[in-house]
């Protein structure tokens, strides 16, 4: 899985490359991930709380034009939620990571300031669950390894440096379960340097 990813990442970089080998900027980026789901399936939740992650990658810049750009990445990102329970249940704590395949369309509004959107590409390469025993089987036995989002976000860029805010929507359920509709909802804050 993880070979697959790998070949996946670097297919989508070296065609961005071939294609505009003498206008692309490469990068390193990372920062702060604010994550939690969203939608139905566990009713007796009483309040849920977003896991505080991170995430980490690079990226390459393709301007296509002087107002707009694709940026394809790759990341590892540190997903999850944290739940509290009704009627003294257990506490629920599911941490997800993935390896986050993102490819962005830019546009430049003003200088140095763009807006971004695009899907994302996720693949599971870490878990840790604490759930109850009977729970931690279902939801184990049932999670699917690969989530896509949509990302929603902003970007400014000074000199060599950039900082960025963006939020990934879920499009398919964490869950493969009947009757639970979970997706991934994910805010990231960061800073980042072009090469």
């Amino acid at each position: 899985m993880k070979k697959s990813i790998l070949f996946i990442a670097a297919m989508l970089l070296s065609t961005t490359f071939v294609a505009a080998q003498e206008f692309v900027y490469f990068g390193a980026k990372g920062g702060v991930n604010f994550s939690t789901f969203s939608g139905d399936g566990f009713s007796d939740f009483e309040d849920e709380s977003s896991r505080t992650g991170y995430h980490l990658g690079l990226l390459a810049e393709v301007p296509l034009s002087d107002r707009f750009s694709i940026q394809p990445e790759v990341l590892y990102s540190a997903q999850g939620f944290d739940i509290v329970r009704r009627d003294d249940n257990d506490d629920i704590e599911h941490q997800l990571d993935y390896i986050t395949v993102p490819v962005m369309a830019k546009l430049y509004v003003l200088e140095g300031l763009a807006l971004e959107a695009g899907p994302q590409f996720g693949f599971v390469v870490e878990e840790a669950i604490d759930f109850g025993d009977a729970e931690k089987e279902l939801f184990n036995d049932n999670r699917n390894d690969f989530d896509l989002s949509i990302g929603l976000g902003a970007s400014y860029k000074f000199s060599k440096f950039f900082v960025y805010g963006r939020y990934n929507a879920g499009m398919t359920d964490i869950y493969d379960v009947e009757g639970v509709d979970v997706k991934n909802s994910v805010v990231q804050a960061g800073v980042g340097l072009l090469f």
